[in-house]
């Protein structure tokens, strides 16, 4: 190489680590701003290569939704009692400019103070809240009465608080086994009331049925005895008729069926006169009637 181009080559090497120093990329899931010597000159850097000045600075920061869980936090409900809570929130940054200016732009430090945001949010409910009722409360309904304060409280760190999720409520070891068995207790009383007012209810109902079962074989047996009077009635009529047509006849033919059920029959025994009234027509044929056409 001739000495005459090393200072050419030279100036091309200054000119494109210059141009290095002077471009740089945002991408879809980025956000961004400029820094000159400390101070903020540029916010909300769209996506695609951007210039700066080689002594400018440039922090990004991730624009997707973000989720820090948070584990073994204690609490205490308004008797006193400790509960171990573990919850998760989802955040994202909203305001860039902001969010550096507060957070120094480290994640690891904004979650540390949304943690804390979000801790003493869930703290206040639940000091308000007894045990039982906490325990037995949906999830969502723990954290749904804080998350407007804490989304605001967050909001002055340029943050957007998306969301904020109860994921295990536990008792300590300690107190578990008291408060489980005081809970036992207490549903078993629930449910030994429930079941009396069952078999209160049980006993009207049988009572009730018994009652209509009762009226209704009393009306059937009153309808049954009106009808078989009627039929009797009417039965007694027509042989009323029938005696008052042919006299000598009905005695004859009500005569046969007093034979048919009393004579010919295994072990039985009568004690009769033979000149009685009963052997009339065996006695005399003459006064049989002849059958009639």
């Amino acid at each position: 190489m001739a000495p005459r181009q090393l200072p050419l080559l030279v100036a091309v090497l200054l000119v494109l680590l210059a141009a290095g120093f002077s471009m740089f990329t945002v991408n879809e899931t980025q956000f961004a701003i400029r820094k000159r010597f400390g101070a903020i000159v540029a916010t909300q850097l769209a996506p695609g290569l951007h210039y700066k000045w080689p002594w400018d600075t440039v922090t990004k920061f991730d624009r997707r939704i973000l989720t820090q869980s948070y584990t073994g936090e204690t609490f205490l409900t308004s008797e006193g009692t400790n509960l171990i809570v573990d919850f998760y929130v989802k955040w994202r940054v909203k305001d860039p400019a902001r969010f550096y200016t507060t957070t120094g732009g480290v994640v690891e430090q904004a979650a540390n103070r949304l943690g804390y945001i979000v801790n003493g949010g869930i703290k206040t409910v639940v000091a308000q809240q007894p045990l039982g009722k906490i325990i037995a409360a949906e999830r969502a309904a723990v954290t749904s009465q804080m998350f407007g304060k804490a989304s605001d409280d967050a909001g002055a760190l340029g943050i957007d608080l998306i969301d904020v999720r109860v994921q295990r409520i536990d008792l300590p070891e300690e107190v578990a086994a008291r408060v489980y068995e005081s809970m036992k207790q207490s549903f078993a009383k629930i449910a030994n009331s429930r079941r009396a007012e069952g078999q209160k209810e049980s006993a009207s109902i049988r009572a009730d049925a018994e009652r209509q079962r009762t009226v209704i074989i009393a009306n059937a047996e009153r309808d049954a005895l009106g009808l078989r009077g009627e039929g009797d009635a009417l039965a007694a009529q027509t042989y009323a008729r029938a005696y008052a047509k042919d006299p000598e006849f009905f005695a004859f033919y009500r005569s046969l069926q007093a034979y048919e059920r009393a004579l010919g029959k295994d072990g039985d025994l009568l004690v009769l006169t033979p000149d009685g009234e009963f052997f009339r027509y065996l006695r005399d044929t003459a006064k049989t009637p002849a059958p009639r056409r």
